[in-house]
């Protein structure tokens, strides 16, 4: 494990805190979870990307003639 040195903001270093105390979870491990869910994220926004990157594009105001014609809208 590497160490690293975080500048927080205090109302967020104040809820990491409490979250730690609460949860018997150190700082580090929730920051860790924090940090791996939105890396996740990042990650599973990327893959989608790559799937629909060929997908045809359209404009917004063709978007809004479609969903019109459907009556979605």
């Amino acid at each position: 494990m590497s160490k690293a040195t975080l500048y927080l903001e205090e109302s967020v270093h104040k809820a990491l805190r409490l979250k730690s105390a609460v949860t018997r979870q150190s700082m580090s491990e929730l920051a860790n979870d924090a940090l791996k869910a939105a890396l996740l994220e990042d990650l599973e926004d990327i893959e989608d990307w790559n799937k629909r990157r060929k997908e045809k594009t359209i404009s917004y105001d063709e978007l809004l003639s479609q969903l019109g014609a459907d009556r979605t809208i």
